[in-house]
């Protein structure tokens, strides 16, 4: 009977120890946002954590809310933490560098996260592919303004993917310009991505060209919003055909009115999934195959980039909808 006894308080410590081990196991991510008060960034947060809550890892979670140095300090902290991986959508992907060098020497892995972070060593780039994105607004555009004058508005010059956005854009509109059909009238930058910014930039832009402008090739939807707002003012909302990115419910209906002429939808929960997954393999040391490489000035960079999908009124239930991204009393109203 002792010896039953022994066996049995041995067998219970080692099933003790062995749910323990389990439970220290589980990999810990830290998921740094670029700017949480953005409703584009809030879904990525909520389904990355929910897809990475069933795989078993724990999440931490910050917002940079705008901030690049409150961004690198959140690197600091997370490394502190002891995170396995790190996750980061970057407020400025040109500055991390030394911040994730550090993170490298304790072991950490580094997964950029839509925004490819530039001059670091980093493990894994998950985006969409971000050229091909620009070359949907320009082919939209172009569809329906084959020939005038028209204006770009980048993204924030500090986000890679902004420049992504413009190769796939110029890709399209250089045929068109070397022919003379397209003369780009005007071409700036939005800090952060602003809609304020976007809307100065318009403002001016129409100032300058007298209001002679046929389409406007904006990076996103908030920029796009900021474009049409300036354009309300003038009279042309509707007459001028606008890009867009994102899905934004907004733009979403801006479509719908006729005010925008089209977005670029992404479904963002199969990047979350993809995303939250691969971060566990990280963690885990488990192999993964991508077949795309980017180089970001310091390494080759492993890509896995999901195809983007152009979105304007006449697929809007089919995509957007469908996917449950928006609902259709939301969208029509």
């Amino acid at each position: 009977m002792k010896k039953v006894l022994t066996l049995g308080l041995a067998l219970m410590t080692s099933v003790a120890a062995l749910s323990s081990s389990l439970a220290q196991a589980a990999p810990k991510i830290g998921l740094l946002m670029a700017d949480l008060r953005i409703e584009r960034w809030q879904r990525d947060q909520n389904l990355f954590e929910k897809k990475a809550k069933e795989l078993g890892a724990e999440v931490y979670v910050q917002s940079a809310n705008g901030s690049e140095q409150t961004q690198i300090g959140q690197i600091e902290n997370m490394i502190s933490r002891g995170v396995d991986v790190l996750v980061i959508v970057p407020q400025n992907g040109e500055v991390l560098g030394n911040a994730l060098a550090e993170a490298k020497r304790e072991g950490i892995k580094i997964l950029a996260y839509d925004r490819l972070i530039k001059n670091a060593d980093i493990d894994l780039y998950v985006s969409f592919d971000n050229v091909r994105v620009g070359e949907m607004q320009s082919e939209a555009l172009i569809k329906r303004v084959p020939k005038g004058n028209y204006f770009l508005i980048g993204g924030s010059p500090t986000d890679n993917n902004a420049k992504m956005f413009r190769q796939g854009q110029m890709n399209v509109l250089q045929p068109a310009i070397d022919r003379g059909d397209i003369v780009i009238v005007g071409d700036q930058w939005a800090k952060d991505w602003m809609p304020e910014e976007a809307m100065k930039i318009m403002e001016n832009g129409l100032t300058a060209n007298d209001n002679h402008i046929d389409a406007v090739v904006a990076s996103n939807d908030g920029t796009a919003g900021g474009a049409v707002r300036a354009l309300g003012s003038q009279g042309l909302v509707g007459k001028v055909a606008i890009s867009g990115q994102d899905a934004d419910l907004a733009a979403a209906r801006r479509i719908i009115k006729g005010e925008q002429t089209m977005t670029v939808y992404k479904p963002i929960s199969k990047l979350a999934s993809a995303s939250a997954e691969l971060a566990v393999k990280l963690a885990n040391d488990e192999p993964i195959k991508t077949e795309q490489v980017l180089n970001n000035g310091f390494t080759d960079v492993p890509a896995y980039l999901l195809d983007p999908i152009a979105v304007d009124k006449s697929n809007i239930d089919e995509t957007v909808i469908a996917d449950g991204y928006h609902t259709h009393d939301s969208v029509y109203q």
